[in-house]
């Protein structure tokens, strides 16, 4: 008597749909691997991968390599402000990236525009820098209405 296709493929079948076996995946190494063990192993590795990412995101003025620190203080309104780049003895050239990047921010955060009309030196037509007692670059701003 011939044994038929499923004769041989189908006993294994029906244990496994009857007896609550759950399907087996074959590693490499020959053992085998649940689905359950699959996928909490997805998920932990899912998880690892999420924790890791959580380092690399922008941690303000010095995540974005900056030169200077600096610290703005609002004027008489929210939109005039006044810049103190913490760099002794620096030149507005020098200064100017860590002064901007503070007063982009700030207008951007209370305007929603980050154009700003800087206060100017007639002489120059560059910003007006002013000095503190420790020779620490100021300038002052004013964020732009459109």
């Amino acid at each position: 008597m011939a044994l038929g296709a499923c004769d041989v493929g189908c006993g294994a079948a029906m244990q496994a749909g009857q007896g609550g076996v759950q399907p087996r995946h074959e590693q490499a190494d020959g053992t085998a691997m649940t689905s359950t063990k699959m996928r909490t192993t997805i998920i932990l590795g899912l998880v690892a991968a999420l924790v890791a990412g959580c380092g690399w995101r922008d941690r303000g003025p010095r995540g974005v390599d900056l030169p200077f620190d600096a610290r703005l203080d609002t004027g008489e309104t929210r939109r005039d402000f006044t810049v103190l780049v913490r760099a002794p003895g620096a030149t507005l050239t020098q200064a100017r990236e860590s002064a901007r990047f503070m007063a982009t921010r700030h207008c951007i955060d209370n305007t929603g525009f980050s154009d700003v009309d800087w206060v100017l030196d007639p002489a120059t037509g560059d910003w007006a820098v002013s000095r503190n007692a420790a020779g620490e670059p100021i300038v002052s701003g004013r964020c732009a209405q459109r």
